[in-house]
């Protein structure tokens, strides 16, 4: 959150202060528990990051060298940026203080990935008969352990916990330490597997570019813009919650950053309008997890999931846009709902930003403009149009740091404010650049071990045996397949990064829907998807907890209301898993779109006015049960189901608003 926000934090004793978010921080996210460095190590360390972000742009865009040497140098300054950012375990720590076995670990654990650097062309000539050589051994041993180490503190126990039970299960399956080494250290099928290849290439660009947007204003222009489009609306606050974590999703990945990001506005803002404090945690909890959702940035997962699919990351973002709109538009009409029925208001107008005041500053969206047409033109390679796209935010941010200096005299002439100069610093650029590298870190340990869980599911074929089981059990019946995979997908999901999670279902559960017949992309989406409602459903639910933290709620009943909130999440994937046609794949007609988005979106609104129980009256249990059904019917891929569902809506809401007028003229005489 930028400092102008920090000072315009509402502050309510209910909710607490800027010191209790930065709490709930360090609680939910891992990332804010951190080294304290002053002084000149501060500086070394900051040049360093910064550095090392400049040194990924030219590797992704220019060099050409042998991938094991790019992958394990890369891994190497990884490892030793992250043992200088994290500590040993959670608590406050000493000022310029790293104890002498953190800097043994960081030592030799960068310098294993440094060692196969060095020596990576005897390691591509000897092969299998590395096994043979104990140095190697010994090196691809400390290599492994100081990742799983670093895991620990920036990721957390979960997917180290998946990773064990896979290595243990891999060990006792007949496979010997040495070749277990060799696979997870020294071969493509392991740590240096497609997860962290493509962040070399495509994702940590990205994460810089959006360390570049953070720091040109443009999150707290999206917050601005929302409160202007429906702040004055019923239940203003919360349909603010969630316009500006969709706008924010376009460039951001991490559910609990953006709970916590804006949800320090908008959750103080939605509890002052009346709004119940779970509620209100749990709105932008579900509207924070879908940012993950909502391209171009889609938490880095539509480069794993170009990667992996083969199909351009520019049609990728172009086939998520139809899901994010249902999940965000099943979120708002919950939202509306709610309000209708707990007779909230809109933010008063004065109170609102003006549209004149936003007009002024439209040009803050110029880079994720230029992003979107570079990748869209197919003419510039992602990394290249990441990078002209970080040039033009880094042009954009010079020109929002001047004109709040510039005036103009009474003949419209330009002049400097007398009253102070135009801060024309460059150091934000260089702190971008650091908080790039230092966003990366997490991202890239938890591909680490995607990697070796990854690795160790395809040296013992576990995926294949995890195929038979879940076929035998669905007898070949897709919609229980989903079901099974949902399941595992959510249970696999909680508290494992989305890019981590994404991996992992990429390489285990899409294939099981594949050999179903379900189109490949749709079975990436689906399990994508699921992988992300994992932050929202209970009992792990991170980005619920961390908002519930900010309203100070019952974090259970929070986490129970933010899963309600997000239906659309648990519907939406199973549209386009029976029919892709939402994904733009396999269209016969314009007609055949619209026909699914329609129904898709009066089906959800079926199934969220059910589950709020409201309707422009309190709704009994058999009409919510009916409501219900007719949305799920409307849902399925369909014309008869939609006809059947659309009828029943219809007679429903008829009956509903024309009892609420009969009780209204009774009230009336």
């Amino acid at each position: 959150m930028s400092e102008k926000k920090k000072k315009e934090f509402i502050h309510d004793d209910s909710v607490g202060t800027m010191a209790d978010v930065e709490a709930v921080m360090k609680k939910y996210d891992r990332e804010s528990n951190v080294r304290i460095w002053e002084g000149v190590p501060k500086k070394i360390i900051h040049y360093i990051m910064a550095a090392f972000a400049i040194y990924c742009i030219i590797d992704a865009v220019f060099l050409t060298t042998l991938q094991e040497i790019r992958y394990s140098v890369f891994m190497g300054v990884i490892i030793a940026l992250g043992f200088l950012t994290f500590p040993v375990r959670k608590g406050v720590e000493r000022v310029n203080h790293m104890p002498w076995y953190d800097i043994v670990i960081m030592v030799l654990g960068s310098g294993a990935y440094f060692y196969y650097a060095f020596n990576a062309m005897t390691v591509i000539r000897l092969s299998a008969r590395i096994m043979a050589d104990p140095v190697f051994m010994v090196v691809g041993a400390i290599g492994i352990l100081a990742l799983v180490e670093l895991c620990r503190r920036c990721v957390g126990l979960p997917i180290l916990c998946v990773a064990g039970v896979l290595v243990i299960y891999t060990l006792f399956s007949g496979i010997g330490i040495t070749q277990l080494i060799r696979t997870l250290f020294y071969t493509a099928n392991g740590i240096f597997s497609t997860p962290v290849g493509v962040c070399v290439k495509y994702i940590v660009i990205f994460i810089i570019f959006g360390a570049f947007l953070e720091r040109t204003g443009v999150a707290d222009f999206f917050i601005r813009f929302a409160n202007t489009a429906v702040g004055r609306f019923t239940g203003g606050p919360a349909k603010v919650a969630v316009v500006a974590s969709a706008l924010e999703g376009m460039a951001s990945g991490s559910s609990v950053a953006n709970t916590v990001g804006s949800g320090s506005i908008t959750i103080p803002m939605m509890k002052k309008m009346g709004y119940r404090p779970e509620f209100a945690a749990a709105v932008e909890a579900a509207a924070s997890t879908g940012g993950q959702i909502m391209p171009p940035i889609m938490g880095a997962a539509a480069f794993l999931m170009a990667e992996f699919t083969g199909i351009p990351y520019g049609q990728i973002a172009l086939m998520a846009i139809l899901p994010a709109v249902l999940y965000f538009t099943g979120i708002f009409i919950a939202v509306h709902l709610e309000a209708k029925r707990t007779g909230m208001k809109g933010i008063p107008r004065q109170e609102l930003p003006k549209v004149k005041d936003l007009v002024k500053e439209l040009y803050l969206l110029l880079p994720l403009i230029a992003l979107i047409w570079l990748v869209g033109s197919n003419t510039y390679t992602m990394a290249y149009s990441a990078t002209l796209s970080i040039l033009v935010a880094m042009i954009v941010g010079v020109i929002h740091k001047i004109i709040p200096h510039i005036t103009f005299d009474k003949d419209g002439e330009e002049e400097e404010d007398a009253g102070e100069k135009p801060a024309l610093s460059f150091r934000w650029i260089l702190d971008a650049f650091e908080n790039g590298s230092r966003s990366s870190i997490t991202v890239v340990v938890a591909c680490g071990l995607a990697g070796i869980i990854s690795g160790c599911i395809t040296v013992t074929g576990l995926a294949s045996m995890l195929l038979g089981a879940i076929v035998s059990l669905s007898q070949g019946i897709v919609m229980v397949a989903l079901v099974l995979t949902m399941l595992c997908c959510i249970v696999l999901g909680m508290g494992v990064p989305t890019t981590a999670n994404y991996c992992i279902m990429a390489g285990v559960c899409a294939p099981i829907l594949i050999a179903l017949n379900v189109e490949p992309v749709a079975a990436h989406f689906f399990v994508f998807y699921f992988g992300i409602v994992a932050d929202i459903t209970p009992p792990v639910a991170l980005a619920a907890y961390a908002g519930s933290a900010i309203a100070k709620s019952d974090p259970m009943k929070t986490g129970l209301v933010a899963t309600k909130l997000a239906i659309a999440a648990f519907v939406v994937p199973y549209v386009f898993a029976l029919n892709p046609a939402m994904l733009f794949v396999n269209v016969t007609s314009v007609f055949e779109v619209i026909q699914i988005c329609i129904t898709a979106l009066l089906g959800i609104f079926g199934i969220a006015a059910a589950l709020n129980g409201y309707l422009g009256r309190q709704l009994n249990p058999l009409v919510r049960i009916i409501l219900a059904a007719a949305g799920l019917m409307m849902v399925i891929p369909g014309t008869v189901t939609d006809l059947i569902g659309l009828i029943v809506l219809v007679l429903v809401v008829t009956y509903e608003y024309g009892m609420k007028r009969k009780a209204n003229l009774q009230k009336a005489k």
